[in-house]
């Protein structure tokens, strides 16, 4: 009689334990409905090259048809895309590269600016939360001038980095601020030269842009290198301390997804198909033979990372994430 109250007590316990749970949980708040954050970690990276502080600066992404862009049949595009967990259209990176020597600050690249719409014009924005800003600049290093990579040189048409000495290539001047090349341009092309000149113009009355020729050395520990064929004065930057070295190689490749594997692939902004092509194959067997980081201004950021040879192409190997122990 006494175990069969003992069963039947424990029985009822746990039928009302349980009941209790469960309205308990029914009652309880969910954490799980907190509205969504929506946006991300401000986009920079930061790691050491011998003495150098180097930090990838995000200026946002873009969409890119690239299926329609790249110089291969569109089905290839999507199925090498596909491998790669990726799409068409593609969610591209916008990269530039902040490098502090020690004794000076200079930003390689700088982003669309409000050229290119909402998605992009992040970097200052981004340079500020690496700890930085834009009046620490001393020197602005310009890969090109597409506008996707000089557009953040102006806020509301004032210089965004007022202390710095802007600089490019000749050649690379040459084409984009003549307004004789322009007016000979397609309608469908006048804007790359208007952004160029727009752009350009504040540092140009203040005595604050210079070009260089050939390859050179603009900084101590920076060279330029020349990477023509994307545009016709298309350079490459060598950034190198304590014999380690990263080069900036601007837009020598667009769809990592694609061109690591198929490097004569191409794409329609190169305006000189064959010439971009043997650049990018030039610089990228020096890396793959001598270690150098590349920095790319469209591969995801941080857009660093290491080349391999991997029969007629290179597989891309992305720096490991480092807290600078």
């Amino acid at each position: 009689m006494t175990a069969r109250l003992t069963a039947t007590t424990l029985r009822s316990v746990a039928t009302t334990l349980a009941a209790a749970c469960a309205a308990a949980c029914i009652a309880a708040p969910s954490f799980a409905a907190a509205p969504m954050a929506k946006t991300p970690a401000p986009g920079y990276f930061r790691m050491m090259l011998g003495d150098f502080e180097i930090t990838p600066l995000s200026d946002g992404t873009v969409d890119l048809p690239v299926d329609k862009l790249l110089t291969q049949k569109a089905d290839k595009t999507t199925a090498a895309l596909a491998k790669a967990h990726l799409k068409t259209p593609l969610e591209t990176s916008d990269n530039a590269f902040l490098v502090n020597t020690g004794s000076k600050l200079v930003l390689i690249d700088t982003g669309a600016g409000v050229l290119f719409g909402p998605t992009l014009g992040k970097l200052l924005a981004n340079m500020k939360a690496a700890g930085y800003t834009p009046e620490q600049v001393d020197e602005v290093y310009l890969t090109h001038m597409h506008s996707d990579h000089l557009g953040g040189l102006v806020v509301q048409s004032k210089m965004a980095f007022p202390n710095a000495l802007v600089r490019a290539a000749k050649r690379e001047a040459d084409q984009w601020l003549s307004q004789a090349n322009m007016d000979k341009a397609p309608a469908e092309g006048k804007d790359t030269f208007k952004n160029a000149m727009a752009a350009l113009d504040p540092y140009v009355k203040a005595g604050k842009f210079k070009t260089f020729e050939g390859d050179v050395e603009v900084s101590p520990g920076i060279r330029a290198q020349g990477g023509h064929g994307h545009t016709p004065g298309h350079t490459t930057f060598v950034v190198e301390s304590r014999g380690q070295k990263m080069v900036v190689i601007g837009d020598l490749i667009h769809v990592a997804a694609v061109q690591f594997e198929n490097p004569a692939v191409t794409i329609g902004f190169d305006g000189d198909q064959k010439a971009a092509a043997a650049a990018r194959k030039k610089l990228f067997d020096a890396a793959a033979k001598d270690g150098a980081l590349i920095g790319g201004a469209h591969l995801q950021f941080p857009g660093l990372g290491h080349l391999r040879s991997e029969g007629k192409g290179y597989r891309f190997i992305p720096v490991n994430y480092t807290q600078m122990r």
